[in-house]
């Protein structure tokens, strides 16, 4: 799913409120404020959206200043780990907000929903946060809530988007919630005994640690509806919308049965939330509900996929076989 074109295709790129940089476009406490020293403070307990303060005389730092709001129980973000976070932005002279996943100024969930949180890997780069950005939350524990605050200049750099209006001087803030992390090796696969394909879908020969072998069936009409069938049964936590998903997959297009992208041709496992749009709507569908340690198989159809926004692959129906090899 060239999970590459936004946040690698088919990860479909979770981007800011307001494209800041150019690529882009704990505690049960009432009030957590940052450690003394720093010029801002954030009221609201860990999970709720910050508000945020800024000294009216307030100078922004001119290198990136991590502080600690409040400071979690769980495991130290490592390099290579998943990680799944909560953000805001903020300019410092006004307090306008830069977008994150926290509902924006006015805006309330909708009940029942999952929120949509970023996932990714630590130490790789993101889409909607800049590298230091990114780079402080390494050696944070899950569960702490952080500021990251400094001119545009130090906390965006030389990625900072002039169209977004903001000076290099400006003074910006962001707060990060480390709502989880785990460590998941990139070379995981799913073990088992695998299915036979059902009538008319695919045949999938799957090669350890290497992009699986799809053979599209003969005289088979592509089908026009989302098809789906478990290849491989796990026995771990069912998958529930907004979850963090790490996965192995495969693609290839069903009209010529050629594979378009590959888990295994970049860097392994890859991580990205489901249930929320941030996928597309095939896997959205297909795969909540589904369990740790299963291997799927979808037949995704074009309107379901890429569609009209897909480039080269808007009018494919594409074939994915998914292995769920981990939860953050």
């Amino acid at each position: 799913m060239k999970l590459n074109m936004s946040t690698r295709r088919a990860a479909a790129a979770l981007t800011a409120s307001l494209c800041l940089f150019a690529t882009a476009c704990g505690s049960d406490d009432s009030k957590n404020d940052a450690a003394s020293g720093s010029q801002v403070k954030v009221s609201g307990a860990f999970g709720e959206k910050p508000e945020v303060e800024v000294d009216s005389d307030a100078k922004p730092a001119d290198e990136a200043v991590v502080q600690t709001v409040s400071e979690g129980k769980g495991e130290k973000v490592e390099k290579g780990d998943f990680i799944r976070l909560d953000f805001a932005g903020f300019t410092m002279k006004d307090g306008k907000e830069l977008g994150g996943t926290w509902p924006a100024e006015g805006e309330t969930e909708e009940e029942g929903t999952a929120r949509r949180q970023l996932v990714q890997q630590a130490g790789q780069p993101s889409r909607e946060l800049p590298d230091p950005v990114m780079e402080a939350v390494l050696g944070q524990k899950a569960g702490s809530r952080i500021t990251v605050e400094g001119t545009a200049e130090a906390v965006v750099g030389e990625g900072l988007n002039p169209q977004a209006g903001i000076d290099p001087k400006d003074g910006l803030v962001w707060v990060i919630d480390v709502v989880g992390a785990d460590k998941v090796d990139a070379k995981a696969e799913v073990e088992g005994d695998q299915a036979k394909p059902a009538d008319g879908m695919p045949e999938v020969k799957y090669n350890s640690k290497k992009a699986a072998d799809i053979t599209v069936p003969k005289g088979v009409k592509a089908p026009t509806k989302l098809k789906e069938q478990v290849l491989v049964k796990g026995s771990g936590d069912e998958v529930a919308a907004g979850d963090g998903l790490i996965v192995q997959y495969t693609g290839v297009k069903w009209e010529d049965g050629k594979k378009f992208d590959a888990s295994w041709d970049h860097n392994g496992a890859t991580a990205f939330q489901i249930g929320t749009g941030s996928v597309v709507q095939g896997w959205d569908q297909g795969l909540v509900g589904k369990r740790v340690g299963d291997r799927v198989e979808l037949v995704i159809p074009p309107k379901l996929a890429y569609g009209e926004s897909g480039g080269e692959l808007a009018e494919n129906t594409l074939i994915f076989v998914v292995d769920i090899v981990g939860k953050v």
